[in-house]
């Protein structure tokens, strides 16, 4: 199943009044928080808000972030909020392959239990540390039957912190790790991963579309986002303006033609076509519905 992950916002599961604003935006993901943005003290009782609000929101794609593994908080997370209409969740702090087989065992409990079909809950591990990036193809290679990974998140604050350096509006200090996990991900085969969140800045929109922008070139397919105010821009940034979809159309229907007539490399309005070119046209026509679908 192809998802839809331009923006993927992020709002606390402990704080219900945003909980309900997060589902009243066009974010194409919601991610409801057990990890960060809940204190020890409200990590259990969020539980009851995360459940209330995904049987609320069913129709849209939702996603919960639990609490690490080896955490105390973990087994409970997912025994009480993979409910009907929870499509996945997010796990922080994956640094190893081992992370990946372990996940899978404790979501095949909880499948078996609620009598979910195996791999119905799809798995996003956040890439976050030195190790998490210095293993990223080993991570996203990991098979798991039944296979459930579907792409990795990339989380730029613990990753600066681990690294011990500063997250700037340049975001050079970003540009080795988001390359290996772009990387990564196509080499193995898996949808291209998330973003980072944009931090710095909350309230300077063109940082923020300058650091989607940088993903993007990079080989990422949406962001993660963390206030209202950045997913219209960064679904824009992240969908096919009307000029690409027009000229894609117009290279698919060009090189269909060439193929029908045996030729499997064209010109068109000066530039050189064939089955990679025309393959990237079918995919941004293919983002395009999606968008469409949703809207």
């Amino acid at each position: 199943m192809a998802i839809l992950m331009r923006t993927a916002l992020f709002v606390p599961g402990n704080r219900p009044d945003r909980i309900e604003k997060a589902f009243n935006t066009e974010a194409d993901v919601i991610i409801i928080d057990l990890e960060d943005a809940v204190p020890l003290s409200e990590k259990e009782s969020s539980r009851s808000n995360v459940r209330e609000k995904v049987t609320q929101f069913a129709n849209r794609m939702i996603l919960v972030r639990v609490n690490a593994l080896g955490s105390p908080f973990i087994k409970g997370d997912l025994n009480e909020i993979i409910i009907e209409g929870v499509n996945g969740i997010i796990l922080p702090k994956v640094e190893k392959t081992d992370d990946i087989h372990d996940i899978n065992k404790l979501l095949l409990e909880v499948e078996k239990k609620r009598s979910f079909p195996e791999g119905s809950i799809h798995l996003f591990p956040l890439i976050e540390s030195a190790a998490a990036v210095q293993h990223i193809y080993e991570i996203v290679s990991a098979k798991t039957k039944p296979e459930r990974l579907y792409t990795v998140a990339f989380g730029a604050a613990d990753y600066t912190f681990d690294m011990g350096i500063e997250m700037t509006m340049e975001g050079n200090e970003l540009s080795y790790a988001r390359s290996r996990i772009a990387i990564a991900c196509k080499a193995a085969g898996i949808a291209p991963p998330i973003d980072t969140p944009f931090m710095i800045d909350l309230k300077n929109t063109e940082a923020l579309l300058s650091d989607a922008r940088r993903a993007k070139e990079l080989g990422f397919q949406g962001k993660l986002v963390i206030h209202p105010n950045q997913v219209e821009p960064c679904n824009r940034l992240f969908s096919p303006t009307p000029e690409e979809i027009a000229k894609a159309e117009k290279i698919v229907q060009a090189f269909e033609e060439a193929e029908a007539a045996s030729i499997a490399a064209i010109q068109l309005e000066g530039k050189f076509i064939d089955y990679p070119v025309a393959k990237r046209s079918k995919d941004i026509l293919a983002l395009a519905a999606a968008i469409r679908k949703k809207e």
